[in-house]
């Protein structure tokens, strides 16, 4: 058996496990039983080397088994019922997932937030939340979930409704993440993990941020672009790993742009990356000029790199500024 597929036997085990503890101790968990016997039905065809092989054409599914150990047909070989059912439960996601959305253009003791969130396909895999306080506090959040499909768009509402719970508890947001990381990794398939930026927003001017292995988030003043790097691996990966959290302060018109690798590592015609140094030079004119227009630049930038090349990977960016 190759190394991916026991890998992925182990994971599956393990998922097991848990999904029989859920039962096990819940008392409404009849939903939880199918789910245990795809999960039977996947180490099976593992076990007799069938994984990623359609059952109806007898070839290598599109995506594979170790992308996704439950698929067991092609969308090729799904009659038009099943074609039509799929379609239904990808725009339900889709509406799900949109709803989940915060507040566009949202204003906050002091300061401005924009978004633009971009899916590749029918459903993103990127995280993207803004949250108040009673305090006046503002948190904001982007990040990236392993994957994509229903899979990651699944992770990424796991991942909402886990900070929206946690952000109750007024912590820092080092703490903040070490628990959403306790919680993500005791509830998620080891080979799945997330990246993302967790930052706090104060009436003062002062931002407290966290990086738990995402990109580099970009602090945008009249002294120019600088970059502020990872400060803890990406959640999901080990269940204890401790965080730390950066504090700066933030003048008036200055920005803290925040953006997915859909950005990043769009892709000419030539095949070229459009990267970290080119969004920089293209920000280093935007100071104090209004989030919405500065996450304008920024999509309308990588377009015109693209060159009409299409979207590779679900984009994502965030503007926090603090107002004049």
């Amino acid at each position: 058996m190759a190394t991916s597929q026991m890998d992925l036997r182990s994971d599956l085990i393990d998922w097991r496990k848990r999904l029989e503890t859920a039962i096990d101790e819940s008392n409404e968990s009849s939903h939880l039983v199918p789910l245990l016997s795809e999960l039977d039905s996947a180490l099976h065809r593992i076990q007799t080397g069938s994984a990623g092989i359609c059952e109806a054409c007898h070839e290598t599914i599109e995506d594979g088994a170790i992308k996704d150990p439950i698929a067991r047909f092609c969308l090729d070989c799904l009659n038009a019922q099943e074609q039509r059912a799929l379609q239904h439960d990808l725009d339900a996601v889709s509406l799900v997932q949109y709803s989940l959305l915060p507040t566009q253009g949202l204003t906050v003791e002091g300061w401005r937030a924009y978004y633009h969130y971009e899916a590749a396909g029918p459903v993103s895999g990127d995280y993207c939340d803004l949250v108040s306080n009673e305090g006046g506090d503002l948190f904001f959040l982007l990040g990236d979930v392993s994957g994509k499909g229903i899979a990651a768009s699944m992770l990424m509402a796991h991942l909402h409704a886990i900070f929206r719970s946690l952000i109750t508890l007024d912590l820092p947001v080092d703490q903040l993440v070490e628990r959403a990381n306790h919680v993500f990794s005791d509830a998620t398939m080891p080979a799945y993990y997330a990246t993302l930026v967790c930052g706090r927003a104060r009436r003062s001017g002062s931002i407290e941020l966290c990086n738990a292995g995402h990109c580099p988030p970009l602090l945008i003043s009249r002294d120019g672009v600088k970059g502020i790097d990872a400060t803890g691996l990406p959640i999901g990966i080990f269940c204890r790993e401790q965080y730390s959290a950066r504090e700066f302060q933030m003048e008036p018109g200055d920005s803290l742009l925040l953006y997915t690798d859909g950005l990043t590592e769009s892709r000419s015609p030539y095949d070229a990356e459009y990267g970290a140094d080119r969004l920089s030079r293209v920000l280093r004119a935007k100071h104090a000029i209004a989030p919405q227009a500065l996450t304008a630049a920024c999509i309308e930038d990588a377009r015109s790199f693209r060159g009409g090349q299409p979207k590779s990977d679900d984009l994502t960016v965030m503007v926090i500024q603090r107002a004049g």
